[in-house]
């Protein structure tokens, strides 16, 4: 595939493009009254030297349609990365759970109860709508961080370079195909090494920014780091770690199982990728933080722009001034 055609496949991902309807949403509320973190994988509720990381997701219902186990386990999985995205360890999980059938609702929880056991966060209370046409799952989750330790998406900054982190050691997933399984198959204790990896680095302040790649994908991620942060960045295709086998355009829209996007000093990248090596993730720099506001790819000869945030929009908001 063309660089440009690749550029504009990425800006018409339908997991990019439903980010669009944050930033409306966010205009309801009152800054005075929130913490000002929308737009972060979790809000953080500060406690003195200890803060409380507060996040939701929700799962997508084409998800709940094609594989209601798959669905279940996802739910716990993608909060998990919330709060470990932003340095946190989690704690506690509860659910809002609608389900129009007996089959459906058992095969959701058979889907939950799998990821609850190998990553050890407990589903501790929660909602339950056993009778209504539709299904849908939608899970909330605490976790808490040391509050000079907090890893934001909003603070990256010029000269910063760009870092991706995956477990390639996985497959597409039978139920989805946007979707990279690296977790069903593996052992709680390599799982507990992995989800060490972000608290390990937030300790020892070696990233500047981050967030763990959701369902925009890789770019789509890095873009809502950059709209946060007012920035842009320059990424080298060539470096960024992929599967044997994959296809580049598929692999930049799917969601894995284990993967985040981080910037750091150029004198800490090295040690941000031993972290994730000893995890059995691959980590790379791919690329680097400018003041152009524009998340522009190349391939050594030539260089397109996905998004210009002088226009264009991920989320519609924009930084917030860090503590």
């Amino acid at each position: 595939m063309k660089l440009d055609e690749l550029a504009q496949s990425l800006r018409d991902f339908e997991g990019v493009a439903r980010k669009r309807a944050i930033g409306p949403l966010v205009k309801w509320f009152d800054a005075d009254l929130s913490t000002g973190h929308f737009g972060e994988d979790a809000a953080v509720i500060e406690r003195g030297d200890e803060s409380l990381l507060l996040a939701a997701d929700g799962i997508w219902s084409r998800l709940m349609d094609a594989d209601p186990e798959w669905a279940g386990y996802c739910a716990v999985l993608v909060n998990i990365h919330d709060i470990l995205a932003m340095g946190g360890t989690p704690l506690a999980m509860v659910d809002v759970f609608s389900a129009n059938s007996t089959e459906v609702c058992n095969r959701v929880l058979a889907g939950m109860s799998e990821a609850i056991n190998k990553f050890g966060v407990p589903v501790v209370g929660g909602h339950l709508h056993p009778d209504t046409t539709y299904n849908a799952l939608d899970v909330a989750i605490v976790g808490t961080v040391k509050s000079n330790s907090l890893i934001y998406s909003g603070t990256a900054r010029e000269g910063d370079d760009v870092i991706a982190a995956v477990d390639l050691d996985g497959r597409v997933h039978p139920s989805c195909s946007l979707c990279w399984d690296t977790t069903t198959m593996k052992h709680c204790e390599m799982l507990s090494r992995q989800l060490q990896t972000m608290p390990r680095l937030a300790q020892q302040h070696l990233v500047t920014a981050g967030k763990d790649i959701s369902n925009p994908g890789l770019l789509g991620t890095l873009a809502m780091l950059l709209e946060l942060s007012e920035v842009g960045a320059v990424v080298e295709l060539s470096r960024i770690p992929i599967p044997d086998g994959m296809d580049m355009d598929l692999w930049l829209r799917m969601y894995p199982g284990m993967g985040f996007v981080m910037t750091a000093q150029p004198e800490n990248v090295g040690k941000v990728v031993t972290i994730f090596e000893e995890a059995g993730m691959a980590a790379v720099k791919i690329g680097g933080i400018t003041g152009t506001r524009k998340l522009e790819i190349t391939n050594n000869t030539e260089k397109v722009v996905v998004w210009d945030f002088a226009h264009d929009t991920i989320m519609g908001i924009g930084s917030v001034a860090r503590k």
